[in-house]
């Protein structure tokens, strides 16, 4: 039988053994420091030993972090004052590098994201911005990118989430956007009116060659008049009818009388 000595220095290793036992997610791994060096290669994922106190271990996430950049004033090309924030999604592509270089990666990222937003969106116009977003977020998100990646960083995406405008702007863009309704509306009310005219062009030709076309359309008319169950029907008369009755009483007034 083992003393009573022997027995507590093997329950002391047993513990320790179980307290060095590490189980580590599938999206983590491990920084091992020992005697303050780091490992080459990261620990995990699943079961690891970290010996205490001589090494060291630091949990790194690779899963995809999303990070909203603070609302930010910007002056735009045209001097106009915008406060703009923006959504920035990132993961650790090397969790050696993301540990040793950098003290905080989510926040050195952080910072870098606000001064790119700032300088990218102060070199576009108003209008840019608003038309163009897509190409400045792949521009900020390129600029963030090429500044993290020697921290083992990637940065996935970058997108401007709102923009907020002064009130006199917002006013001056509702005016703006009014005035070219209203162009659209007269230019398609002329357009109307022109093929309109056309087609009035064409009718009035089409009834010179054919003068009997009139007068069916005279009996058209009255036929929808007659529909309405009107009192008073107002039928106008052809004009060659009327020289023809000019002609015919003309014919019958007895000549004046000679002295």
């Amino acid at each position: 039988m083992f003393s009573i000595p022997v027995l507590i220095v093997i329950a002391i290793i047993v513990l320790y053994l179980l307290n060095s036992i590490k189980i580590l997610r599938e999206y983590e791994r491990g920084v091992i420091f020992r005697l303050g060096r780091a490992l080459p290669q990261p620990k995990g994922p699943g079961i690891i030993l970290v010996f205490r106190p001589l090494d060291q271990m630091v949990r790194v996430s690779l899963r995809q972090e999303v990070m909203e950049v603070p609302p930010q004033d910007v002056i735009t090309r045209d001097n106009v004052t915008i406060k703009v924030n923006a959504v920035i999604t990132m993961r650790v592509l090397d969790p050696g590098k993301a540990v040793i270089e950098v003290s905080n990666y989510v926040y050195q990222t952080s910072q870098f994201a606000q001064t790119t937003l700032r300088s990218v969106l102060g070199e576009v116009e108003l209008d840019g911005l608003l038309s163009h977003r897509d190409a400045l977020n792949q521009r900020i998100q390129t600029i963030i990118d090429q500044r993290t990646e020697p921290w083992g960083v990637k940065v996935v995406s970058v997108e401007v989430k709102q923009v907020d405008l002064p009130d006199t702007m917002l006013r001056a863009m509702a005016r703006q956007a009014e005035a070219e309704r209203e162009k659209r509306s007269k230019i398609i009310n002329a357009e109307g009116e022109f093929m309109a005219a056309q087609k009035l062009v064409e009718a009035a030709n089409l009834l010179a060659e054919q003068p009997v076309t009139l007068q069916l359309k005279y009996l058209q008319t009255l036929t929808d008049i007659g529909v309405e169950k009107n009192t008073t029907i107002v039928f106008p008369l052809p004009m060659e009818l009327i020289s023809l009755l000019g002609h015919g009483i003309g014919s019958k007034t007895p000549p004046p009388e000679t002295k």
